[in-house]
């Protein structure tokens, strides 16, 4: 890996000195305690390699939500998954709503794919509609969608999505669909189509524990699939012990902590109308969100003033359809959302003409 300075993702924590990182989308509570524990404890047997094929995690997994754990693939985080996918479908054709994660476009160029760009329009919330029906054609190998989308927070409707599998279905093309943000995401929104999988073999449902436990420092995901050949031919690609020690354990140890996820949305619930109706009274644009997480739009240099008062915001300049005057907030506690909007208000107060 080439180190350069050019960081294009949130939790920037080790250049910046920082006291609020609100531009993470992690549980604002954090690590289960029980999480913790796990990982400590199995510090004690990181002389041995992990199990390549994490057993125990993917037969926890298959208990948990209910999916044979021959179906499940394990990753060192999400974004390996993505990768790993990618060059082992070698798609040419790819339709990809925008904007959306920024490592869908990168792992697509890496494999030489070419990108069809569906935009999403602010005026729609940005939120797809039925018309994206019609882009998916036999010529399209690959559909990637994330929902909740990242950075807009927005859900993908149900009976959109639904019609979105069966019109794959007809057409061969793969769903790769990124379900990172949905077991924060507000309750009557979260659909996944995990049920409908029984039926269809060009499903690739991709998960983490980055979020939902807040172990974006240990790297956990894991992938949906019930087409054994794609599980094949991503495994031979992939390198051997890519799930530490640790991470398995402390995944499994996430398991058994069934309220958690639940703890968030219940946060979520309490504060987003906090933070739309303070964001709004400052003159910032805010996105209607489903997710844990807020895209606003602002003064262009509203993250480097944050910045100086050691709070940390998701410049959205980077996303492909944004500008550098949106920015990515996360939902945070009570305590903290003040903090934030408190700064907010003196950076604009500051910027506005006397």
């Amino acid at each position: 890996m080439l180190i350069n300075d050019r960081y294009t993702h949130g939790g920037d924590i080790y250049r910046n000195k920082i006291a609020l990182d609100f531009s993470v989308n992690i549980h604002p509570l954090g690590v289960p305690e029980a999480v913790r524990k796990a990982a400590v404890k199995a510090m004690n047997s990181i002389e041995a390699y992990p199990d390549p094929y994490c057993t125990t995690l993917r037969e926890s997994l298959s208990d948990a939500i209910g999916v044979k754990a021959e179906y499940l693939l394990c990753g060192n985080g999400a974004a390996e998954l993505i990768y790993q996918f990618i060059n082992a479908l070698q798609p040419k054709k790819v339709l990809l709503p925008v904007p959306s994660f920024s490592d869908y476009e990168n792992a697509l160029n890496c494999a030489g794919a070419v990108p069809v760009f569906y935009p999403l329009k602010r005026e729609d919330g940005f939120l797809p509609d039925k018309s994206i029906l019609k882009y998916i054609t036999p010529a399209t190998d690959l559909l990637m969608l994330c929902s909740p989308n990242n950075p807009t927070g927005r859900c993908v409707p149900e009976e959109l999505l639904q019609n979105i599998v069966f019109r794959c279905r007809e057409t061969g093309t793969w769903l790769f669909l990124d379900e990172c943000f949905l077991d924060l995401a507000d309750e009557q929104s979260a659909y996944s189509p995990v049920g409908m999988m029984v039926k269809e073999d060009r499903i690739f449902l991709l998960r983490a524990f980055t979020k939902s436990y807040g172990m974006a420092g240990l790297r956990v995901g894991y992938a949906i699939c019930q087409n054994r050949e794609m599980l094949d031919r991503i495994c031979r690609a992939s390198q051997p012990w890519n799930v530490s020690v640790p991470a398995q354990a402390a995944a499994a140890a996430a398991l058994q902590c069934l309220d958690w996820p639940a703890q968030a949305r219940r946060i979520f619930k309490e504060e987003k109308p906090y933070l739309y109706s303070e964001l709004s009274g400052l003159g910032l644009e805010t996105v209607e969100s489903e997710a844990g997480f807020l895209l606003v739009s602002g003064p262009a240099d509203l993250a480097k003033k944050l910045l100086e008062n050691e709070i940390l915001i998701r410049s959205c300049r980077n996303y492909r359809g944004l500008s550098e005057c949106d920015f990515r907030i996360a939902v945070r506690t009570h305590e903290e959302n003040v903090k934030l909007i408190d700064s907010i208000r003196e950076v604009i107060q500051c910027t506005k003409p006397e």
